[in-house]
């Protein structure tokens, strides 16, 4: 009995050789084919609308341009120069000053008026002759004296901050051999050396301050004193035990007590306010002086606040701050130095005063023009039109012009080259080429209602390069002329409400780049987005269609395989079975 091929059998039948999975795979991807185009549209719309989030931009840019030659102050701005290439007058023209050449001869200089008070209004450092009890450390003199040595015809004196002013003189003493003596004197609040012969004080190598501090000083005699008295008063303690030599006695039981300058109150008590307090209080006040203390003269002194000719207002009971400080309007030894006016003319004119060195409009009639004199000098000052910022703006409005005029031109363009045409990312989008010519037309078009002699671009020497869309100085001398003596009319031009160059194109690129449906861009930007949407609907109705076409084709080749299975199991069994009965036979 011949044997059945049963292996041969099994192979046809299973056909386990063929890659279903693969199969699928290439018939889904067949029939998403719809996908891959929708996909293409929906890349093409994003790029678009990219092309015009860029364009937007550049117009955005644009019309910042837009607004600055629309800006009030640009074409009535103003520069100003001395003819002295040293001057170090300051120098200020507004918006609109009048142009023009102004020769100013300045031959006095405003001033304050200045209330000096009475010399060295302090107590002396000792209220008797005997200076035993007075230390160096604690002498109230203008400098802190510095412990060191100092010379006395040749012979060093050595000193410390212990020591008593008398310890000082018998130093002295000692190391001259009794040839130097010195004394203090309470009524003149002075120290005296004293000797036979030409005292001669100072070394190269002194490390104290002494002599400097009590004011002694080589004269070439046998006996030299203090040029000034040494006491002086103490700007922090409270007032009654500041050294005041004048002691403050209108006040009340608490020690409070008052003053005025220039009618303000200035209020104090004499336990708690110190003589900086007092200065402090004056100068944060409304009275329009400063205050101030001068430690080398131990004197008050009161400076108006502003220049010119203008007194001061000082008065109090007799006894107080004022008159102890040396420094009220019956003060022996003070005195008020006047303030002057400054004295001017202009351009030869007669003479002009101003109270103040700043000399505005308001005294020298030229609008705009402000001139700080510094100095007693003749300057001429030059007042005329800013035309490099002018000129600066123009530029700015011309390139970015230009940039959106080159990005649409790009965008747009379409080229054939051997036959093959090559598109760009807005080729054939006939809005946005609209968009392009709208623009040349209003940078070409004159501008109606103007008497002015600009009425276009071409005036101010500014056209298109060629046939192209570029905007450029075409006549740098004529713009210059227009801006240097036609402002006027150049503003006209720009700025003229709702007609102007920059208002009619400011407003109609904000029509373009306005948000929300309003701004053309934002609308075709909409449209693209609404359209993308559309087509993901579709795309994701097509995917389930392909996800349900999968999962059947699957299920399909399954089944097969399964009943394959089993029928190689059956075959494998009818085999075995025959191959035992050919043997056993």
């Amino acid at each position: 009995m011949t044997a059945i091929n049963v292996s041969s059998l099994s192979s046809s039948l299973t056909g386990s050789t063929f890659d279903w999975q693969s199969f699928v795979d290439q018939i889904i991807q067949i029939d998403s084919a719809p996908i891959t185009k929708l996909q293409a549209e929906q890349s093409t719309n994003s790029d678009k609308s990219s092309a015009l989030d860029v364009l937007k931009s550049n117009l955005t840019d644009l019309q910042t341009a837009t607004k600055a030659l629309n800006a009030s102050t640009l074409f009535t701005g103003r520069t100003v120069a001395s003819s002295s290439t040293t001057s170090s007058w300051n120098l200020t023209a507004a918006a609109g000053a009048t142009a023009g050449a102004y020769t100013f001869a300045v031959t006095q200089l405003a001033t304050a008026s200045t209330r000096t008070g009475t010399n060295h209004i302090a107590s002396p450092i000792s209220a008797s002759n005997v200076v035993s009890g007075v230390t160096l450390a604690t002498m109230p003199t203008a400098s802190a004296i510095t412990a060191g040595n100092f010379t006395i015809n040749g012979a060093q004196v050595n000193i410390a901050l212990t020591d008593s002013l008398q310890n000082v003189f018998d130093k002295i003493s000692t190391a001259t051999s009794g040839a130097v003596t010195a004394s203090y004197d309470h009524t003149t609040d002075t120290i005296s050396f004293n000797s036979a012969s030409e005292i001669v004080l100072g070394g190269a190598n002194d490390s104290s301050n002494f002599l400097a501090a009590t004011h002694l000083t080589n004269n070439g005699t046998g006996l030299i004193s203090s040029a000034n008295p040494l006491g002086t008063t103490s700007l922090t303690a409270p007032l009654a035990s500041a050294r005041l030599s004048k002691g403050i006695t209108a006040v009340d039981a608490s020690g409070n007590g008052s003053f005025t300058v220039n009618g303000v109150p200035i209020n104090y008590n004499v336990n708690t306010d110190s003589l900086s307090t007092i200065i402090g209080r004056i100068n944060s006040s409304s009275t329009g002086v400063t205050a101030s203390y001068d430690s080398g003269a131990d004197r008050m002194v009161i400076v108006n606040n502003a220049t010119g000719d203008t007194g001061f207002g000082l008065s109090e009971t007799a006894g107080g701050f004022l008159d102890a400080a040396g420094i009220s309007m019956s003060s022996t030894g003070a005195a008020t130095s006047r303030g002057k006016n400054a004295l001017f003319s202009i351009n030869g004119g007669s003479t002009l005063t101003s109270a103040s060195n700043s000399l505005t409009s308001a005294v020298t009639g030229i609008t705009g023009l402000t001139v700080q004199a510094t100095t007693k000098d003749t300057q001429t000052i030059s007042v005329s039109s800013d035309t490099t910022s002018m000129k600066s703006v123009i530029q700015n409005f011309l390139d970015k012009y230009n940039i959106v005029q080159s990005y649409i031109d790009m965008e747009t363009a379409t080229k054939v080259s051997s036959g093959k045409v090559t598109t760009s990312t807005l080729s054939g989008d006939s809005t946005v080429e609209g968009w392009s010519s709208a623009l040349r037309s209003k940078a070409f078009s004159a501008i109606s209602g103007l008497t002015g002699t600009v009425k276009r671009l071409a005036d101010l020497g500014i056209d298109f390069s060629g046939t192209g869309s570029q905007l450029s100085i075409r006549d740098g001398a004529k713009l210059d002329t227009a801006l240097a003596t036609k402002p006027d009319d150049v503003a006209a031009f720009f700025n003229s409400a709702s007609t102007g160059f920059a208002t009619t194109m400011d407003t109609y690129i904000g029509k373009l780049t306005a948000t929300g449906n309003s701004g053309a861009i934002a609308s075709m930007e909409s449209n693209y987005a609404a359209k993308n949407t559309s087509i993901d609907a579709q795309i994701a109705q097509i995917q389930r269609r392909l996800d349900s076409e999968r999962t059947s084709m699957t299920a399909g080749f399954l089944a097969m395989q399964t009943a394959q299975q089993n029928s190689k199991s059956l075959i494998d069994m009818l085999n075995n079975s025959f191959n035992k009965s050919s043997s056993s036979g």
